[in-house]
């Protein structure tokens, strides 16, 4: 124990430094070595993070943040945000700021200006920061009674600022934070200087209105969104990624392979084309065939049901907003078309959980049946706000493939095991093998004791560990009836995704009476696993063309070969080599365009074909084909049966290896 007036930190490692009185992170940095003193940000003193300067006046554990930990974004992201309100405060002192956060891979300030950011503008403010990271601003940390704060920004003309604060209990502190002239509202932490940032590692986006404190009713303010990374290195990677990101957009590749479409008069439900509907047919088949091998039997149900089902399972009061709803009309005497007072409503279902159950409950079940999975390519629906619908990832209408297994207590650790094979078998078809499992765990506001969650949550853990799987808990993100595990894919540029589910109910059986006999002749409650492998098909293609850049793998893509002549004389031979791939079995098309034969190839190869067949005078004479292959600038000439045959081997589906 230390005496009164001395503190005592100790580090990561279990060392223990003590001081004669309090001490700052950046001290303890420098008495630790010059070079962790260059690299500090801040210092986290029992768990909470603190800026270098200020001063630990009592016994703490404590560790340092540095430019090479991951940690360290989130603060130069906040920070980027404050540097950027200060160049904009420069330029263009009348405008007001409001809140500046960092977010996911970057930050953004919201600023209060009539006058819009033009793109040039953005430059100019890029360069002022840039400027202000080489002053080298001290940031300085202060305190102020709320009421004085207030007055303070308010005397300022930041009534924004003014008003966040005054909605601030009186007897919190409000920490201010000043580099240079300028001086923010902030808890902190943040870097000892504006020289830490480093003027090589941000860039600013774009420009975006968002409403005052997220409300519509609100005045509308300009959000300028910006990236900010640790080093110049990662900043070009990022920016690397998203110039890729916009090459591989689903919707851009989309229209260009003639896939799918969207209009005003059908907003977030998919008009798909042939070609785009060969690639979910082709999905479909293989996933009905993997469940098959898995043991589900597949079904059917409606898609309209009356709304006393979703009130007895709990969705009613927890998605009503989400569903779209219609009362039950009825002709009346004169043949016209009014709901009756006593009308039923009915809701288009957003999930098939309920419809599933009731299946379940028709006929008496045996502890012997059990596990029953149940399988079914359900068509949902979800009342997704306008602005939230993003092409094929974000859509109204979409179709789950989605399955539930009934099972007993002692099955459940079986079945979950069994299904993470399926998963990892999938997605290593898929091409997608890079996946990270998270457990999600109890929420708040829950259904279910915590007796039953605890039972849960161990199940789920237990079936990870047996499957040699590494996890990480996600707490308190688990749905409302129960647990669940959560997949996070990575896709060819780095990108995460989460797809599918896995989650573990106790409740639904029980709210919808669910019951099997037991072998104590007993009636039980089933265990309910929700799963879905893909999630919905919608977002999943859209994922994979994304994935693939459009290049899909030969088994997936819509077409698979197109057999063109350099000239008219080649067109019968073009056609019986037409028909002998048909016959194969391949998605062929012909092209017999009088176009020069560098031009047909520049378009098919545009639009992503895997393969294409050129016939000329020798091919024709000589019952060969040239080959030439998408992404590649080398062709070779084959014998045409060996041609087929090649092609017919590259594009069996997984299933069928």
């Amino acid at each position: 124990m230390s005496s009164k007036n001395k503190v005592a930190l100790t580090l990561p490692d279990g060392s223990v430094r003590e001081y004669n009185g309090p001490v700052t992170g950046m001290t303890l940095a420098n008495d630790i070595g010059p070079g962790l003193a260059k690299a500090a940000l801040v210092i986290v003193v029992n768990g909470e993070q603190w800026d270098l300067s200020r001063e630990i006046e009592k016994d703490s554990n404590v560790s340092i943040i540095t430019n090479r930990d991951d940690e360290a974004l989130e603060i130069l992201r906040h920070d980027a945000a404050h540097i950027l309100a200060e160049a904009v405060k420069e330029l263009w002192p009348d405008t007001q700021v409001t809140i500046g956060p960092a977010i996911e891979n970057g930050f953004y300030y919201d600023f209060a200006r009539d006058k819009p950011f033009t793109p040039e503008d953005l430059e100019r403010i890029e360069q002022r920061m840039k400027e202000i990271v080489e002053r080298n601003e001290e940031i300085i940390r202060t305190e102020m009674p709320r009421d004085e704060a207030v007055k303070f920004f308010r005397d300022m003309g930041e009534d924004y600022k003014a008003e966040i604060i005054a909605s601030i209990p009186s007897n919190e502190p409000i920490t201010l934070y000043r580099q240079g002239d300028f001086i923010d509202l902030c808890r902190g932490p943040h870097l000892p200087s504006t020289k830490y940032l480093g003027s090589d590692t941000f860039k600013l986006m774009n420009v975006a209105g968002a409403y005052w404190r997220g409300d519509s009713n609100n005045e509308m303010l300009q959000r300028i969104y910006g990236t900010a990374w640790r080093t110049k290195k990662e900043l070009n990677a990022y920016l690397t990624r998203i110039e890729e990101a916009e090459k591989r957009d689903h919707r851009k590749l989309g229209r260009e392979m003639g896939l799918f479409h969207f209009q005003e008069e059908a907003q977030g439900s998919v008009f798909w084309h042939s070609k785009g509907f060969r690639v979910w047919i082709e999905l479909e088949r293989y996933i009905r065939a993997r469940l098959r091998e898995d043991g589900y039997n597949e079904v059917k149900t409606p898609q309209l049901m009356d709304s006393k089902l979703w009130e007895q399972s709990g969705h009613w009061g927890k998605f009503r907003e989400n569903m779209f709803v219609v009362p039950d009309m009825v002709p009346n005497a004169e043949g016209e078309i009014e709901v009756p007072k006593d009308a039923r409503m009915m809701a288009l279902k957003p999930m098939n959980c309920p419809a599933h159950i009731q299946i379940f409950k028709q006929g008496i079940k045996s502890y012997r049946d059990l596990p029953i999975r149940m399988s079914e390519f359900g068509c949902c629906h979800r009342n997704e706000a306008h602005g939230a619908l993003h092409g094929l990832m974000r859509v109204r209408q979409m179709t789950q493939d989605d399955a539930h297994i009934f099972c007993r207590e002692d099955q459940i650790i079986d079945e979950t095991k069994r299904f993470l094979r399926l998963f990892a078998q999938v997605y290593d078809d898929m091409g997608l093998s890079e996946i990270k499992y998270k457990l999600a765990t109890r929420p708040e506001m829950r259904a279910g004791s915590d007796e039953t969650w605890e039972l849960a949550e161990k199940a789920l853990a237990e079936a990870l560990t047996a499957s040699g799987l590494e996890f990480e808990y996600a707490e308190g993100e688990g749905a409302f009836y129960g647990p669940k595990l959560e997949f996070h894919l990575t896709d060819a540029i780095g990108r995460t995704w989460q797809c599918g589910t896995f989650q573990l109910d106790y409740v639904l059986p029980d709210r919808l009476d669910a019951n099997y006999i037991g072998q104590d002749g007993e009636r039980h409650r089933p265990v309910m696993l929700h799963r879905a492998v893909f999630g919905t098909f919608e977002r999943f293609i859209g994922i994979l063309i994304e994935h693939y850049a459009g290049r899909f793998p030969l088994w997936l893509a819509p077409i698979q070969v197109i057999v063109a002549g350099i000239t008219s004389e080649q067109d019968d031979y073009v056609q019986s080599v037409f028909e002998k791939l048909q016959a194969a079995g391949l998605r062929a098309e012909i092209d017999l365009r009088n176009e020069k034969i560098n031009y047909k190839i520049r378009e098919h190869s545009h639009a992503k074909i895997p393969a294409i067949f050129v016939a000329g005078g020798r091919e024709a004479e000589n019952n060969t084909i040239t080959v030439r292959r998408l992404g590649s600038n080398n062709q070779e000439t084959l014998d045409l049966s060996d041609a087929i045959n090649k092609l017919v081997t590259e594009s069996i589906a997984p299933d069928k290896r």
